[in-house]
């Protein structure tokens, strides 16, 4: 499958620790929820279950450099690149994201090898929402996509909706369209 990239990051006590997703989701549309799915080996793990929150970064298609450093843990390039992280009123970002949000967590389910975490958005902020997303799969890698899947103004459910229209008129004009239809039905022939 081919997902859109995330950068899931925590803070806690003065330290910052990040790791790249493409497994976060939305799970409620009454309440904004969200549910991120973490390896508890990795070293963000521990910061969000002290600090009980996670902040999500949507990557932007340019930002592939961003998306490759989150994807080790950070001990491995001993945290060198600092300016892939920034924060904003307390919430690690990555500068220049299509997005970002923060979530306090209110459950979470072990699932074999990861901590599927479920979180109430509570902070977010926008950035470069004309950018198109980065994207991954196991099986392509890393890609990009651009332009728009359908003209500015253009709904198919806005199409659909005034061809109903449309055919309800018909039926209002057709002979005997506002009679009630006989009781018995139709003949039967037999």
């Amino acid at each position: 499958m081919i997902k859109g990239v995330q950068v899931v990051a925590a803070h806690h006590d003065g330290e910052t620790r990040a790791y790249t997703s493409h497994w976060v989701t939305q799970v409620s549309f009454e309440e904004p929820i969200v549910m991120a799915s973490v390896s508890p080996k990795h070293d963000t793990w521990p910061l969000i279950e002290a600090s009980g929150r996670f902040t999500v970064s949507l990557l932007a298609a340019d930002q592939i450099a961003e998306g490759q450093y989150f994807s080790y843990p950070g001990h491995r390039f001993r945290r060198v690149a600092s300016e892939y992280l920034t924060s904003i009123d307390g919430h690690p970002v990555v500068p220049g994201c299509i997005s970002w949000f923060t979530c306090d967590v209110f459950d979470r389910t072990r699932m074999v090898d990861h901590e599927l975490v479920f979180g109430r958005i509570t902070a977010s902020g926008l950035g470069r929402l004309e950018e198109p997303p980065l994207l991954y799969s196991s099986r392509h890698g890393w890609r990009a996509t651009g332009g728009r899947a359908r003209e500015r103004g253009t709904s198919v459910r806005d199409q659909l909706l005034a061809r109903l229209a449309a055919a309800d008129a018909e039926d209002a004009e057709r002979p005997g369209a506002g009679e009630a239809p006989d009781a018995a039905g139709p003949p039967v022939s037999s």
